[in-house]
């Protein structure tokens, strides 16, 4: 019997923590499907959602370049000193010899390995004259950032550098985080954190002093670009609010494009000294080495496509609804019937798939003018139970039209009507799905049970007095 309890006993409190917990829910937004068939009234139909690959290790895709191109080490080969003891000068680099060469794919390789397996620049042998590498990450593919972006150097961290960003494949390139020991005096600007930022200054391009120590700090070999920091404006400190972020994401195209790259550009402007004045006696203690770049992210297919494929060293998204392109990004031939429109993350769970229709079917109103000067109109098919169907609850009402529920318009009932609003979609009256606890009268219910039960059985203990 008192098993028995012990099962009730758990039982109830299993439903309590579920209940309790249900405004956390453990993922959001995986959107992994982007359609799935149904049963309806009138039989087996497609349900079509919005749908995106899922975030991996991006730098296994990308192409590396090197500015000045003969910027890496070991040619001629050269021995380098220990940037805290100028007088260890032991490590040898040299192109010719796999065991003492450091080219820029190992940036990319296993870590873990012992010994360490790094990059490295010439030394800063031309002194005075800056020692400046620029080193090009490209993907020839629109990504999506989904995690911090982190660099390890293996011999003290740059005290100064720039992290640039590019929206069409390196033609153009914008900053997105300046670092330095001091920003003032090497960028004219007040040094901030991430944590200094807000949803309003959430695009604010800043300089950090939290990542440019030197060797003093020689088990500090990360710097880092903060991804999630910023997802967390939105989404909370532990991320537990995605629904929000998606929703600003889907609204707002400049805060969308912040975490949108084609390439990424490392500006390595000054190494580390580790001291104010350069020992010009012993240069060969000052260089750059980079032990490992992590990149997370997606492909870009626009809620289109589930699944991104690299093939011939290019990567391209495998596109759903009836689009086409390596992004997803414009209707497939003879499915033009509305322009084409990107996935919403709206409403959540399953979003929006704004997919694309033939062009036989559509609004398309064409007047015929009687001799009276009368225009008599003939509409085309609009929605039907197979290909067509209208989408978040919509009717289809005799295949001229879909009857939308009151928070949803358009011709099939694929946008959220809050987009027309003032404020957009953020606001409470949006087809986003609340993250709401859950009501007091089913949790009451459930402790009500709970405490029947231990009054139940309550004979079945021991009195302690």
């Amino acid at each position: 019997m008192r098993f028995h309890f012990a099962l009730t006993l758990q039982a109830l409190w299993t439903s309590v923590c579920q209940a309790a917990m249900q405004h956390y829910p453990a993922a959001w937004g995986h959107y992994d499907v982007c359609k799935s068939q149904i049963f309806s009234d009138e039989g087996l139909t497609w349900d079509y959602m919005a749908c995106q690959p899922e975030a991996a290790d991006m730098t296994q895709y990308l192409k590396v370049t090197l500015d000045p191109p003969n910027i890496t080490c070991g040619d001629p080969p050269e021995t380098y000193c220990a940037l805290e003891n100028p007088y260890m000068c032991n490590n040898e680099c040299d192109a010719t010899t796999e065991e003492l060469a450091h080219p820029p794919e190992l940036m990319f390789d296993i870590e873990g390995r012992n010994p360490t397996t790094f990059w490295q620049s010439t030394s800063w042998k031309k002194y005075p004259k800056a020692l400046l590498v620029n080193i090009t990450l490209s993907w020839n593919k629109t990504i999506e950032l989904t995690d911090d972006i982190v660099l390890t150097f293996e011999s003290g961290r740059p005290e100064q550098m720039v992290l640039e960003k590019s929206l069409d494949y390196g033609r153009t390139w914008q900053p997105y985080q300046f670092y330095a020991t001091d920003c003032l005096d090497a960028f004219t600007m007040e040094p901030k954190t991430v944590q200094d930022l807000t949803q309003h200054t959430l695009l604010d391009i800043i300089c950090t002093e939290d990542y440019s120590r030197g060797y003093v700090w020689k088990y500090d070999k990360t710097v880092r670009f903060e991804i999630k920091d910023r997802f967390a404006l939105f989404a909370g400190p532990r991320l537990h609010n995605m629904a929000s972020l998606y929703g600003q994401l889907d609204t707002t195209k400049n805060l969308r494009d912040f975490f949108t790259i084609t390439d990424l550009r490392i500006r390595l402007l000054r190494p580390a000294t580790g001291a104010t004045m350069v020992d010009e006696n012993n240069l060969s203690r000052y260089f750059y080495a980079i032990s490992d770049i992590k990149v997370q992210g997606r492909c870009k297919c626009n809620l289109h496509a589930n699944s991104c494929v690299y093939d011939k060293e290019k990567l391209s998204c495998e596109c759903e609804h009836n689009t086409t392109g390596p992004d997803c990004g414009r209707c497939k031939k003879n499915y033009q019937g509305r322009a084409w429109s990107a996935g919403s993350y709206l409403p959540i769970p399953k979003g929006t798939a704004n997919i694309c229709i033939p062009n036989n079917i559509g609004p398309v109103i064409r007047p015929n003018v009687s001799s009276l000067g009368v225009a008599n109109r003939k509409e085309a098919r609009v929605c039907d139970n197979e290909l067509l169907r209208c989408q978040n609850g919509g009717v289809c009402v005799n295949n001229v039209r879909c009857s939308c529920p009151s928070d949803y318009s358009g011709l099939l009932c694929e946008k959220p009507r809050c987009e027309s609003e003032l404020g957009g979609c953020g606001g409470p009256n949006s087809g986003q799905a609340p993250l709401t606890p859950p009501s007091t009268p089913r949790l009451l219910l459930l402790l009500l049970l709970l405490g029947s039960a231990l009054r139940r059985d309550a004979s079945y203990w021991p009195a302690v007095l």
